[in-house]
């Protein structure tokens, strides 16, 4: 049965529907990106600019996916913009080294604490796979801890622990990773007593789904004890955190320094990029040496086409640089927090249970949660409580209405942008009353 958004959002929606249906003839689900599936379609957008984007059907969107977390300045900042084109007519791809790439990695390393020497790639992905890689060739040990629900990437051994996508992964590969409840120091000394064939531990350090999963303010410092202790390398997965939750990511926002750390998002300036930062004994398993043997069973080998290309390096370095130099993650958090007071607001005009949270500018949405249950410092389970927001059918109703309404969010989380004003929140927050009246209306707040 067709619901009253789901009439509304074919009405207002052609252009996209249309285009679904051609692109489930060429893409698996019709789409590029497991993350942008949608029933019953999904939008098709044409621009951007600032916080806003636009629709084939012409329809404005108040944007808070911002490219997947990628987009703190913004959509085409002027600044990104000319950079680029700048750059692009110089070349996208030289096959060879460049000034870029040192400006490039000097802004990683005065920014990221941890950074004493760094390796780019060309995704997040590519990042996390490097960052494990590295910490088993280092440590000359097999197997990795992982915290249930933390997503980073799409990789064979990362994968482990998915609810879903697990299909053509060897049970071999799985066996290399420990997949344990984040939150509990005790598990991991347990785990690290009981197997002394573990080479690293990676976690998210807000929390899984970028803090929607949050975890106890205090487990990070216990964990680098830990890691310590046992020898065992520590890697932070700021893909999403780093240059967004401080200039210097979470690990900086917390006074926390692991041995490595994955970027990508913001890094690129909304290009593609990634990298690898931290220890330069770690990160120099890279580099090859006068022993023969260890140059072939040692060192780590790494190529990759587009490793620091020009064309991404120029964007990075421009963002990097107004991240060093400007207020944008002060102002974005600022937004972040009048969001959340409003969306609380909103609920409780409403009578609806929830809370709503930030940290920094990731603002999230907890409908049937209440600030106590979200609190990991709290609620020891606020992790495992959290895990199926979103999944529902209040959540997918109301993603739709949403759009319905001017906004692109998920039905639980919001990325802000410095490009977000004051009226964007005040517009925002309107829109997502009404969205909640049209879920409402169907019975299902």
């Amino acid at each position: 049965m067709v619901t009253n958004i789901e009439k509304k959002y074919f009405e207002l929606h052609p252009g996209s529907a249309e285009r679904h249906d051609k692109a489930r003839n060429i893409f698996p689900d019709g789409v590029t990106h497991d993350g942008r599936r949608q029933n019953p379609f999904q939008i098709y957008a044409t621009r951007g600019s600032g916080a806003y984007k636009w629709d084939v059907d012409g329809n404005k969107l108040i944007d808070y996916w911002t490219g997947h977390g990628s987009m703190i300045l913004g959509h085409s900042h002027p600044q990104i913009v000319d950079a680029i084109q700048k750059q692009i007519t110089l070349g996208t791809h030289l096959s060879a080294n460049s000034d870029l790439e040192i400006e490039w990695g000097s802004l990683v390393k005065k920014l990221i604490p941890s950074a004493e020497k760094v390796r780019f790639h060309s995704s997040g992905t590519e990042s996390t796979m490097m960052a494990i890689r590295m910490a088993r060739a280092y440590t000359r040990k097999t197997k990795i801890i992982k915290f249930n629900g933390h997503f980073h990437g799409w990789s064979d051994y990362l994968t482990a622990g998915a609810t879903d996508g697990m299909g053509g992964i060897p049970e071999e590969t799985l066996q290399t990773m420990i997949v344990i409840e984040p939150g509990d120091i005790n598990l991991v000394t347990e785990v690290l007593e009981r197997d002394k064939d573990i080479a690293g531990i990676i976690i998210e350090p807000t929390g899984a789904h970028m803090g929607l999963e949050p975890i106890p303010s205090s487990f990070l410092e216990k964990l680098r004890d830990v890691a310590t202790r046992f020898e065992t390398v520590l890697i932070f997965d700021e893909v999403v955190t780093g240059f967004r939750v401080s200039r210097g990511g979470a690990q900086s926002r917390f006074g926390i320094t692991p041995d490595l750390t994955t970027l990508a998002k913001i890094l690129g300036g909304g290009l593609p990029g990634g990298a690898v930062a931290g220890k330069a004994d770690i990160i120099n398993m890279i580099e090859s040496n006068s022993d023969p043997d260890f140059n072939r069973n040692n060192r780590i080998g790494h190529n990759g086409t587009f490793n620091a290309n020009p064309l991404s390096a120029s964007a990075g370095v421009t963002a990097l640089n107004l991240i060093d130099s400007t207020d944008i993650n002060a102002v974005a958090e600022e937004r972040a927090i009048r969001l959340t007071e409003g969306l609380n607001n909103v609920l409780k005009k409403m009578e609806i249970p929830g809370c709503a949270t930030n940290l920094s500018s990731l603002a999230f949405l907890r409908i049937g949660i209440d600030e106590s249950s979200a609190d990991p410092d709290i609620n020891p389970n606020a992790a495992q409580q959290n895990r199926s927001l979103g999944t529902d059918d209040l959540s997918k109703q109301l993603s739709l209405a949403l759009i319905n309404n001017g906004i692109h969010a998920t039905s639980t989380r919001f990325i802000l942008s410095a490009a977000h004003s004051q009226d964007d929140i005040k517009t925002t927050l309107q829109a997502v009353e009404q969205s909640l009246i049209d879920v409402r209306n169907q019975g299902l707040v």
